[in-house]
């Protein structure tokens, strides 16, 4: 889990990209337009709005840019010693200071110049204050030069920083340069590190990952260190001391056992004492590299000596992490024996011989160290109060050692003794290879199965229930038990209709006339009612709309239209008279095409001629064009009334439930939009936007 990632930083832009920045957006997110013969308040409305609004742009970007950037005293003390030593603590922190008093300056420019906007008589003034404000906000970043320039680079640098969980279980390699550090890194890790036969080939940290007992470990490369004095080292170097200094690691100091790195065993020895402070509480372990080249019992007598003191002093370190030493460094001759010998390794990068045990060994102490850790932390003892082991309490003494089936037994003495016998018993990969394969030879998975038929064992189904082949179950007379068991069932129904007809004779004899009336009527409904679900479900509900002409059951009628269009809450008068004349029509004798249009509410049904057909004609024509105005002007508000099975308690409720309808399809219709799923737009490239000449300048529309 990566904590500090720097490469989300923003980009810092310079002095004045940021100021054409801010200005453009000012230009283009804000009114251009305003003319003297406007309100004095809606003239300084418009100044002010402008101010504030750049206010605001530079508010932000700065806030940005310093949350963005990591605070030195939040960050882990190994991201800050680390900001130290690449870019000086002091200069970032008066780089990012210099920008929040910006900050703080423009925002109060911005308010003293809106209080003056406030009062002005014209638009001339108010422009120059407006003009005045923006000038004085942009000569306060163009100040910023220099720290913005600066921040842009430690950003830069800052993204291409190793992403490094200082909490993580952490195998820190170091030592002298060209000793094998990277090549080690290169060998346990995924990292690709550039491995070069001339000292500080590794100019920074690099890191790398690998696995140990399916945890994710991180194995960090730093860059060679030098024997002299602290305030001596240079950058490169102080990359190194500050990884030893803050992580908590375990350690693998890397010697080179042949002198090719161009520095003897006694000045790595000297090295490792002058930096053994930085070991202290950290598993540590002496990897001697390169023993294809010198081995370590070709050594000299004085140079394993060194060698076997490293290794002392690197086990004193690890007793000391896992608290088996007292905190002050006391010896404990016995201790430090007896894992003196895990913290003295030898290893070859070239041929890889030793170092995978490396890597284990310097894995295995590490975790030691963190379990001790934690164990002696404060929050060990919430843990184990809540740690319980049950134990089964013993029924009586009698012992029940574990039970093996016979067969099982049998089967594996079978396989022990063709095994030893040698008698050709082929593997899955033997048969696979024989049989054309991977790919074109299947396992057959069943050719082991315990069942009481070895032919059971190729069923089309072998599905197994409580230890039984469902074979077991299936009976070959299943159809002959079918045929029985229906006619029992038809001959049960038989005998209860018999008994409910004969039951249904005697309440019927003692009913009136009139009851017995309502009973066959009762009867012959439910029995309709049973057919109409009969076929319904037959269909599941896909039955076709039939047209009006087939409509043989009656159900589109004027009666059934003019209840549903007041259901709706419209007057249905209209429709119903238009409906019923038209059926007047149809069932009168057609007109003479002869003859002028006359109009059905006249009440002419076409008997009359001569004038009198003029006079109802003209009349016809002006009642049409009288019913046709009274039709264009608005109504008024329709009667709503709720009906049963409407949903609604009374119609008060109805009436505010479309009152609530309406409202919601305002915003709809004035959108022109079909519903609220429609998203559709009209025109993509408008031509009043798109089309014309413009003058000369700004392409603008504005």
């Amino acid at each position: 889990m990566v904590q500090y990632n720097f490469k989300r930083i923003t980009v810092v832009p310079t002095a004045k990209d940021f100021v054409d920045i801010v200005l453009s957006r000012t230009q283009r997110q804000t009114p251009t337009v305003i003319h003297k013969q406007y309100a004095i308040s809606r003239i300084r409305q418009f100044y002010m709005r402008k101010v504030k609004f750049t206010q605001t742009n530079y508010n932000e970007k700065l806030t940005t840019i310093l949350e963005d950037f990591p605070r030195v005293e939040d960050v882990h003390p190994f991201y800050g010693d680390l900001l130290n030593v690449l870019y000086d603590k002091d200069h970032y922190k008066l780089a990012l200071g210099q920008l929040n008093t910006a900050r703080n300056l423009i925002d109060k420019l911005a308010k003293e110049y809106v209080r003056l906007l406030k009062y002005g008589d014209t638009l001339y003034r108010c422009k120059q204050l407006k003009r005045a404000a923006l000038g004085r906000m942009c000569t306060l970043m163009l100040k910023q030069g220099p720290s913005l320039a600066y921040l842009e680079q430690v950003r830069q640098h800052m993204s291409r920083l190793p992403s490094i969980d200082p909490n993580t279980r952490t195998i820190l390699v170091c030592g002298y340069p060209n000793v094998g550090k990277s090549s080690f890194m290169n060998k346990v890790t995924r990292a690709d590190v550039e491995v070069q036969p001339y000292a500080f080939t590794t100019k920074s940290l690099f890191v790398g990952h690998t696995d140990y007992k399916y945890l994710r470990w991180q194995v960090i490369d730093t860059p060679g260190i030098l024997d002299h004095p602290l305030e001596d080292r240079n950058t490169i170097e102080m990359l190194s001391i500050t990884a030893m200094a803050h992580l908590r690691a375990a350690v693998l100091f890397v010697v080179d056992l042949s002198g090719s790195c161009g520095y003897t065993i006694a000045q790595q020895a000297a090295l490792f004492d002058s930096i053994k402070p930085l070991f202290s509480n950290k598993p540590l372990i002496v990897a001697c590299n390169k023993v294809d080249l010198a081995p370590l019992e070709s050594l000299a007598a004085e140079d394993r000596a060194l060698l076997e003191e490293m290794g002392r002093e690197a086990a004193k370190c690890g007793a000391m992490a896992m608290g088996l030493l007292g905190g002050g460094g006391g010896d404990d001759s016995a201790t430090v024996a007896q894992r003196a010998q895990d913290s003295l390794m030898t290893m070859s990068t070239l041929t890889e011989e030793g170092v995978v045990a490396v890597k284990n060994t310097a894995c295995e102490l590490l975790l030691q160290a963190r379990v001790e850790t934690k164990m002696k932390g404060k929050k060990i003892s919430d843990v184990l109060n809540r740690i319980h082991v049950a134990m089964p309490r013993a029924r009586d003494t009698k012992e029940r050692p574990p039970c093996i089936p016979d067969a099982v037994l049998e089967a594996r003495a079978n396989k022990g003794a063709a095994a030893k016998l040698g008698d050709g018993r082929k593997t899955e990969k033997d048969l696979e290879n024989e049989n054309g394969g991977a790919g074109v030879y299947s396992a057959n998975l069943h050719k082991h199965y315990l069942l009481g038929d070895d032919s059971w064992k190729d069923d089309v189904i072998p599905e197994i229930v409580d230890g039984h082949n469902v074979a077991d179950f299936v009976d070959p007379d299943i159809m002959l038990r079918l045929e029985e068991l229906e006619r029992e069932e038809e001959a049960r129904e038989g005998e209860e209709e018999d008994d409910d007809v004969n039951s249904m004779s005697d309440d019927v004899e003692d009913l009136t006339p009139e009851e017995q009336q309502a009973l066959a009527a009762i009867r012959k409904k439910k029995a309709e009612m049973v057919q109409v679900h009969r076929r319904k479900k037959s269909l599941a509900d896909n039955n076709p709309v039939l047209p009006r002409k087939f409509d043989r059951e009656g159900k589109f009628t004027v009666d059934r239209m003019q209840k549903h269009l007041t259901e709706m809450g419209i007057d249905p008068s209209a429709a119903v008279a238009r409906a019923r004349s038209r059926s007047v029509s149809r069932r009168g004798r057609k007109r003479d095409r002869s003859q002028a249009p006359m109009d059905v509410d006249s009440g002419d049904d076409g008997e009359n001629g001569g004038a009198g057909d003029a006079m109802e004609v003209d009349g016809g024509h002006a009642k049409k064009r009288r019913k046709l105005r009274s039709v264009s002007r608005s109504r008024g508000p329709l009667e709503i009334k709720a009906l049963p099975g409407d949903g609604f308690k009374d119609t008060p409720q109805k009436i505010k439930a479309f009152k609530l309808e309406r409202k919601a399809q305002k915003k709809r219709n004035k959108d022109a939009r079909i519903g609220e799923g429609d998203r559709r737009i009209f025109d993509l490239r408008p031509k009043h936007l798109l089309s014309g000449k413009r003058s000369t300048g700004k392409t603008d529309r504005r």
